[in-house]
C-alpha cells in the first residue's frame, strides 16, 4: 500500500466508478471491498469502501452520500503513452461530464484536455509518447489559497518527509497571473509524485473533503505527530479526518484499523466501527480495546 493514497467520496456510485476506471487503464484492478454493517453509518450491506489500482497507483473510495461533491481543485493528471490511449481515455472520461479545457493541441502538449467525468471527478490528460502511463494528483490553488502553492509544497514536505521539488515554473510578466506565482510544479511527498499550480482566475470552488489524502501510519506516535502538524492552522474533524491550513483534507489512519475493521468476526468489526465513529484523532489502544470487548 502507498504511504499516501487518494481517497474519493462518492454519492453511492463508488463501485460503478471504480469499475469504469479500472476498465480504462492497464495495470489496474479492484482490490478489497468493505460493506456497511449494523453499526452504519450507511445502509447495511451497501459498499462502504473499496480499493482499486489504475496504472499501478492506489486509490480508495467511499460511498458517503451527497455531502461532498468533487471540484477541479483536485484533479488527476494522466500522462498517456500513445495517441490511441489518450483519444480513448478522453472519449470515455469526458462522456457525460463537463469539458473544462477543450481537447486539442496546446503550446505545452500535442494533445491535452481537462474534463470532469460523469461522477464529477476531474481529469487532465496529456500526450507523452513513449513514456509510461502515470496518474498524479494535481492541486489547484484558487481564491484565498491562490499564491500559496509553493508554501504548501514546502510545508507538506516538512511534515511528511521524502520530499523534493522536481520542477517549479513561475508565471512571468504578461501571463495574466501574478508574476512569481506557481504556474506548474512537480514534487514528491513520502516518495510519491504530486503536482500543483496557482490560479488567480475566478473560480467558484475550492478544496473540500470529496478528495482527501489517506496517510497510512504504523504507530500511535506517527498518528499523533502528523495530526498535530497538519491541524496546526487547520481544523480537526471526525474519524481521523482533518483539514490543513490550506483547506486540503487528510485522513491520518493507523494501519491496524483496516485489520480490525476487516475482521472475520462481524462483532469485532462493528465494535471497532462504533468506537471509531466517536473519535476525532484515532487512538490505537482504544480501537484494540473495542475489538477485544466485542
Amino acid at each position: 500500500m502507498q504511504k499516501i493514497t487518494p481517497y474519493l467520496w462518492f454519492d453511492n456510485q463508488a463501485e460503478e466508478a471504480a469499475k469504469l476506471y479500472t476498465s480504462l487503464f492497464d495495470d489496474s484492478k479492484i482490490g478489497s471491498v468493505r460493506r456497511y454493517g449494523d453499526a452504519g453509518p450507511g445502509p447495511k450491506g451497501q459498499v462502504m469502501t473499496l480499493t482499486f489500482q489504475i496504472a499501478g497507483s492506489d486509490f480508495m473510495v467511499l460511498n458517503g452520500g451527497p455531502v461532498f461533491a468533487f471540484t477541479p481543485a483536485v484533479s488527476f493528471f494522466v500522462t498517456c503513452s500513445s495517441e490511441k490511449q489518450i483519444d480513448t481515455l478522453w472519449k470515455k472520461l469526458s462522456e457525460g461530464g463537463k469539458v473544462l479545457m477543450e481537447y486539442g493541441k496546446y503550446p505545452f502538449s500535442e494533445k491535452f484536455g481537462w474534463a470532469s467525468d460523469r461522477y464529477g471527478l476531474t481529469w487532465q490528460l496529456t500526450l507523452a509518447t513513449g513514456k509510461p502511463t502515470k496518474v498524479t494528483p494535481f492541486f489547484l490553488f484558487v481564491g484565498k489559497q491562490n499564491g500559496k502553492a509553493e508554501e504548501a509544497i514546502a510545508y507538506w514536505g516538512s511534515v511528511l518527509g521524502g520530499s523534493a521539488v522536481q520542477q517549479l515554473v513561475r508565471y512571468e510578466p504578461g501571463q495574466k497571473e501574478l508574476e512569481g506565482n506557481v504556474m506548474h510544479a512537480r514534487f514528491t511527498l513520502a516518495g510519491q509524485e504530486f503536482m500543483a499550480m496557482d490560479s488567480g482566475q475566478e473560480h467558484a470552488f475550492s478544496f473540500n473533503e470529496a478528495v482527501s489524502l489517506f496517510v497510512d501510519c504504523k504507530t500511535q506516535k506517527e498518528v499523533d505527530e502528523l495530526w498535530e502538524k497538519l491541524t496546526d492552522g487547520g481544523q480537526e474533524s471526525q474519524c481521523g479526518w482533518l483539514k490543513d491550513r490550506y483547506g486540503v483534507s487528510w485522513q491520518i489512519v493507523p494501519s491496524v484499523l483496516g485489520e480490525l475493521l476487516g475482521s472475520k468476526n462481524p462483532a469485532v468489526s462493528q465494535s471497532v466501527m462504533r468506537a471509531m465513529l466517536k473519535m476525532k484523532k484515532l487512538d490505537i489502544k482504544a480501537l484494540q480495546a473495542a475489538a477485544t470487548s466485542a
